[in-house]
């Protein structure tokens, strides 16, 4: 027996990894966070499958399922939003999993920064704009955020930002971004990404705000600021430049 936590992307049933969808039509109970993990996941799974909304379930509970599962010698599949990699809540399950010596496998998925980025038609990484992306969120009633980990800390770099779980903060987020990045900085929201409800936002941090007083988004949403997003000039990358060499294509210099 064996609990198989799966990323299950940032909404669209077939951005799963195919790795993700064969576990999902293999393992007799699947756990899935159903208040952010679209349903249409589960028509992956067997007909006759254990099917656990996790939502409303406290962690000692989502635990008695792994032990339960796991004296019936059945495998479970666990799945959870985005990439399991970043704000995934994995660690402590696999704590608690590893003290009961149950196995467990990770199968990465599509992060919803990655799905954002796509449906804005951006790359957040642009040649002597932006060379890094900071994946950060704010403070909740989940977590604090260690010291030193503050936006400030992260703007003054001028990396390319990708703000989870702070749409409620929008107010704060901008405050504190616009000293860094200046208040005609390219922000966009976005709500849903790849799923049939998505919804962009774009703006500026000067602007964001009275946008989305305009056209609000409540829930769950994706907060990109930096240059990248929206490069008025920018030197194209030398990875194809003609006369740069390379191991599979020689060049002058």
């Amino acid at each position: 027996m064996t609990v198989h936590f799966i990323g299950a992307g940032p909404g669209a049933a077939d951005l799963i990894t195919v790795r993700g969808r064969d576990l999902l039509a293999r393992c007799p109970v699947c756990l899935y966070a159903g208040s952010i993990v679209s349903r249409d996941l589960l028509a992956y799974c067997p007909d006759n499958a254990r099917l656990v909304d996790t939502a409303p379930m406290s962690l000692d509970e989502i635990e008695a399922e792994y032990a339960a599962a796991h004296d019936a010698g059945q495998d479970v599949a666990r799945l959870h939003s985005g990439d399991l990699s970043v704000f995934s809540a994995v660690a402590e399950q696999m704590r608690r999993l590893a003290a009961r010596n149950i196995p467990y496998t990770l199968t990465p998925g599509v992060p919803a920064f990655a799905a954002a980025a796509a449906a804005l038609h951006r790359e957040l990484t642009v040649p002597e704009v932006a060379q890094s992306v900071v994946l950060t969120r704010v403070p909740g009633r989940a977590s604090a955020m260690p010291e030193g980990e503050s936006l400030a800390a992260f703007a003054a770099t001028g990396a390319t930002l990708a703000i989870h779980l702070a749409i409620h903060a929008l107010d704060t987020v901008v405050e504190t971004l616009t000293p860094f990045y200046g208040a005609d900085c390219p922000v966009a929201v976005v709500a849903h990404a790849s799923q049939k409800q998505e919804k962009i936002l774009r703006g500026t941090l000067g602007n964001i705000c009275a946008t989305l007083a305009d056209d609000p988004i409540e829930r769950t949403a994706m907060i990109l600021v930096g240059r990248a997003l929206a490069p008025e000039d920018f030197r194209e990358s030398a990875l194809y430049d003609a006369d740069y060499r390379r191991r599979f294509r020689g060049g002058s210099a």
